[in-house]
């Protein structure tokens, strides 16, 4: 077992970045006629790349300037000094993800059990935000990450959403996904394996009735687990243990690690909580949040992109 606790400054500048958004659509729209060709006529001997017409570079930059044009205008509505970074493509080739040195349980490969993890093995500059229970159900939220574009995954225990499906119904329509944190949130090390598979199967069954999926991630409560969990989550369908590496609150970070810092691929949690168990809301959280992954360096990325 394992217990764990800008804008522009001139037109010149404009034209330049611009410009370079231009030869990267070339770029991006010739690679996509290549790979077509590999599918087809291109057997018979290599065939000259045609530049595609100019209006559908235009089309492509104009989508870029209307995204970052919204990216500015959401950033400096919900108080951000700093418009968050883009996140790279998903990878198309997933990492392969191993449990993290230590966190190990028996057999763990004999048996292939769910990975428990901390971090995603990637060299893109990219962190993951997962927030945990689903007591606190604020519409301000909702609107923030939406207008933001930040994606985020939950982790839902069902003795606290059932007063309200709805609103996480809000969240999974606006493309964010819904996991596994079992029914009452208990200390599953203490329970027998028939009482964890419970938990766990029986949130798996809660999820595929109310939001039409049965996930294939789990967290176990306060990051414990042994070898009944793990053995229990996979005859439930679970793939998937990730726990944290930073843990974000309204007025503070924690850290796992020695040297207190943001790392390629690091799973940062946080809770669903307002004023009345923190000194400010989900959004400021949100805040302190990006301000400290921007500053570093880091964009936001989907976990289950690289899962």
């Amino acid at each position: 077992m394992r217990s764990v606790r800008q804008k522009y400054k001139n037109n010149a500048k404009r034209a330049r970045v611009w410009g370079g958004v231009s030869v990267l659509a070339v770029a991006a729209l010739a690679s996509g006629c290549a790979d077509d060709d590999t599918n087809g006529a291109r057997a018979g001997g290599p065939e000259a790349l045609h530049a595609p017409p100019a209006r559908a570079l235009d089309s492509y930059a104009a989508r870029i300037r209307e995204q970052q044009a919204a990216r500015v205008v959401a950033a400096k509505r919900w108080g951000l000094a700093k418009v968050p970074l883009a996140a790279p493509p998903a990878p198309a080739r997933k990492p392969v993800i191993r449990p993290r040195d230590g966190f190990e349980v028996t057999d763990q490969d004999e048996l292939g059990l769910p990975p428990v993890f901390t971090t995603v093995p990637t060299k893109d500059k990219v962190v993951f935000l997962t927030i945990d229970d689903g007591s606190e159900k604020d519409p301000a939220f909702l609107r923030m990450m939406s207008d933001l574009k930040i994606p985020y995954t939950a982790f839902l225990s069902n003795y606290l959403i059932k007063d309200d499906y709805g609103y996480f119904r809000k969240m999974r329509d606006q493309g964010v996904t819904l996991n596994n944190h079992t029914l009452t949130h208990p200390y599953l090390p203490g329970l027998s394996y028939e009482e964890q598979r419970h938990e766990i199967c029986g949130m798996q069954d809660i999820m595929e009735k109310q939001f039409g999926k049965r996930p294939k991630v789990l967290r176990p409560p306060y990051g414990n687990y042994n070898q009944d969990t793990l053995r229990a989550a996979k005859s439930c369908g679970i793939k998937y243990a990730p726990i944290w590496d930073e843990e974000v609150f309204v007025d503070h970070w924690e850290y796992r690690d020695w040297d207190r810092d943001l790392h390629p691929g690091d799973i940062v949690l946080t809770h669903f909580r307002g004023k009345e168990d923190w000194d400010g809301t989900m959004p400021d959280m949100v805040r302190r949040f990006l301000k400290k992954v921007t500053d570093k360096g880091y964009a936001v990325a989907r976990l289950e992109d690289y899962l």
